[in-house]
């Protein structure tokens, strides 16, 4: 059903119980719509104009002679037909600025405070996927951190750098590390990790490359993580505990510690973001339209971001209750979606 299907009548006792749901979460009887809507209707025919509905599919009773709530079908029609977006204001404008302004040339330190940023605005979960790793290189260098782990600088010729961190086999020397960074720098830099790529692979495959066993194993494990793969670039997620703000039960609560869990593990976040790579604008996920979320009762409101070639890199997103305030927070994942490509481009 699209909304211009509905009359005039239906259509305004619609928006009405899908704004009371937004505002308390609450169902909403005939006769509170009746004074709502300053008693044009009586109780009598509003309760008949909302049967209609909710033989449509749009609205439903929780519970036997209660007031009707929106369906996720209704509240999607409600999103894509009837919501009227509003606009930013001044300070909310300026806050995010603020707090993306100072990163410095690192990608990673801006999108860390622009998921920050938005998570405390919104009072939802925010996460950012970071660009791929698809522009020339100027310098790599690998660094050792600890056993088992060193962090990887990349430096794209246009100055920006990122961060990495990867695994390395046990026993590894620093010195391997030198030796995997001069071997990568010899055939990556003025180059893309995606146009390299396969050619180190099979150079270290046919053992053609003059390296020990270790350090090969490190230059394909650092090859492995920059590329990331069909799904982008690496997930940085903020304020998940905003999520508990909403849960009123105990059925709830482990509705989110599901979402917890896959926001932990990223690969079904980052399936569904890479999604939002062949679209610009604004896009949004409600309850049933993706598995993960029909089990938590959560929404996601994403939006992709572009570089200064306007192609697309990467999303900014949050993620709340199916009830979150969506006239305010589609234009808060916008702007920062914008932002975020207007500082990286």
């Amino acid at each position: 059903m699209s909304v211009s299907e509905l009359n005039q009548r239906s259509r305004e006792i619609f928006r009405q119980v899908v704004d009371a749901y937004l505002e308390t979460g609450e169902p909403i009887g005939s006769r509170t719509l009746s004074k709502r809507l300053g008693m044009i209707l009586s109780p009598a025919t509003i309760r008949n104009v909302m049967a209609d509905l909710e033989e449509a599919g749009l609205l439903f009773a929780p519970h036997t002679s209660a007031g009707r709530l929106p369906t996720e079908a209704g509240l999607r029609l409600f999103v894509d037909g009837l919501l009227e977006v509003g606009n930013l204001t001044d300070d909310e404008r300026n806050s995010l600025e603020q707090q993306c302004a100072g990163f410095g040339s690192s990608v990673e330190g801006l999108l860390e405070k622009a998921t920050t940023a938005l998570s405390g605005l919104s009072g939802c979960a925010s996460l950012v996927m970071a660009p791929k790793a698809d522009k020339p290189l100027r310098h790599i260098e690998l660094v050792s951190l600890s056993h088992g782990r060193a962090l990887v600088v990349l430096v794209s010729e246009t100055g920006l750098v990122e961060n990495r961190i990867i695994d390395t086999p046990p026993g590894t020397q620093p010195s391997a590390l030198v030796e995997a960074s001069n071997f990568l720098s010899a055939r990556l830099v003025g180059r893309t990790v995606g146009e390299a790529r396969q050619e180190i692979l099979a150079e270290l495959e046919a053992h053609e490359a003059k390296l020990d066993e270790l350090t090969s194993r490190v230059v394909a494990s650092g090859l492995a993580s920059w590329a990331g793969g069909d799904k982008g670039g690496s997930l940085i997620v903020r304020g998940q505990a905003n999520l508990l703000d909403d849960v009123q039960a105990i059925g709830d609560l482990e509705h989110i510690r599901t979402l917890f869990a896959a926001l932990e593990t990223k690969e079904m976040i980052l399936n569904m973001l890479s999604q939002v790579d062949r679209a610009a604008g604004v896009q949004i996920f409600i309850g049933a339209s993706n598995k993960l979320f029909r089990l938590s009762g959560c929404s996601m409101i994403v939006s992709s971001y572009q570089d200064s070639r306007e192609q697309i890199v990467g999303a900014v997103g949050v993620i709340g209750p199916t009830r979150i305030n969506y006239a305010r927070i589609i234009p808060m994942v916008d702007y920062t979606a914008r932002l975020v490509g207007r500082l990286i481009g």
